[in-house]
């Protein structure tokens, strides 16, 4: 299972963390670790090219973990676009999480 944690405070998002498999087919035709990336992925991509932020990210190798920051070091003008995008991110996984609640939850800590 894929579970998501947002880490919100003062009504914003500062870390998200993604770990775990979905599970929910063979390796390469998992249509939800499929989804989840590609949402995942398109929003970090989309704050460093349309804002120009380069989100704090940690990987694994194994494709089974990925922690989002935001830096420390940011314009208000940046966080208010980065936190549109991090909750359209977020919108998008629950969209996945409402029809394949089995493979993926999401947790706001």
């Amino acid at each position: 299972m894929v579970i998501v944690e947002v880490m919100e405070k003062n009504k914003g998002i500062h870390q998200i963390t993604l770990s775990g498999h979905a599970e929910s087919g063979p390796a390469g035709y998992d249509l939800v670790c499929a989804g989840v990336s590609a949402v995942s992925f398109g929003a970090v991509n989309s704050v460093y090219k349309l804002i120009g932020l380069k989100l704090n990210i940690e990987q694994k190798d194994d494709g089974g973990f990925l922690d989002i920051s935001i830096p420390k070091q940011i314009t208000n003008d940046q966080w208010d676009k980065t936190q549109l995008l991090l909750k359209g991110m977020i919108v998008s996984l629950q969209t996945i999480e409402d029809q394949y609640s089995e493979y993926i939850t999401i947790k706001f800590v």
